[in-house]
């Protein structure tokens, strides 16, 4: 196991935090695709669409060329929320991380360094909403390289965000992940989130039916010393 510390972001940081992020959403796109061909809509493409089509034409050039052109629109199909994602995040909070993150008191952004590569991240910023009643932080872009998985470094990024949300005097933190992340929901479930809803992110999302499941964790001061 591979020593590791957890420090702030610095911009010599970019080129590691940006391929993290690509590859944790491309990392689900496998797995994606296969609950895609479990849906019964697409069941229904597979089956009845050669059928129909050997029916209508009685070509079987067509069914064939149709059946070989199918998997790679369901597989493009499989990637777009997740190339989605990317592109809007490095368009918003992540195209300048030191802005979005560091500008002020109540946000940050952490990497998780190994031998003098970045081996995960997380970041946190404050929930814009006046109608809430407590003080909430939103954990965001949890991850950590395959490579160093299971060696404690995403514990470890989300309880720096907890210890950083008691410090500034937040009440709750909260998170949203999809239902195909079932490490990352076992890992929120097992240090004390809990569960509060489901909605889907995109169109695309609902699509393939990968919802993301909201996630909150209290932090009530009688607690101070529970992390």
């Amino acid at each position: 196991m591979a020593p590791y510390h957890i420090r702030k972001y610095r911009e010599s940081d970019r080129k590691w935090v940006v391929g993290l992020l690509s590859r944790g959403m491309a990392e689900h796109v496998p797995a994606t695709f296969q609950q895609l061909l479990k849906l019964p809509r697409t069941l229904i493409l597979l089956l009845g669409g050669p059928l129909t089509l050997l029916l209508v034409s009685g070509s079987w050039l067509l069914v064939l060329v149709f059946s070989l052109s199918l998997f790679p629109a369901l597989w493009f199909l499989a990637r777009k929320p997740w190339n989605m994602f990317v592109d809007m995040t490095l368009h918003t909070d992540m195209s300048d991380i030191t802005k979005s993150y560091l500008s002020e008191r109540g946000s940050c952004f952490w990497v998780a360094e190994s031998r003098e590569k970045v081996v995960g991240m997380v970041g946190a910023l404050p929930v814009d909403d006046p109608t809430l009643m407590e003080k909430r932080l939103q954990l965001f872009h949890l991850f950590v390289d395959t490579e160093h998985r299971r060696q404690g470094i995403a514990k470890a990024l989300v309880r720096t965000v907890l210890q950083f949300a008691r410090d500034q005097g937040y009440s709750e933190v909260v998170l949203d992940t999809s239902t195909i992340q079932l490490s990352a929901m076992a890992l929120y479930e097992s240090m004390g989130f809990q569960r509060t809803g489901q909605f889907f992110f995109c169109i695309w999302a609902r699509l393939v039916a990968v919802p993301s499941v909201h996630f909150i964790y209290h932090l009530p001061s009688a607690q101070a010393g529970g992390l």
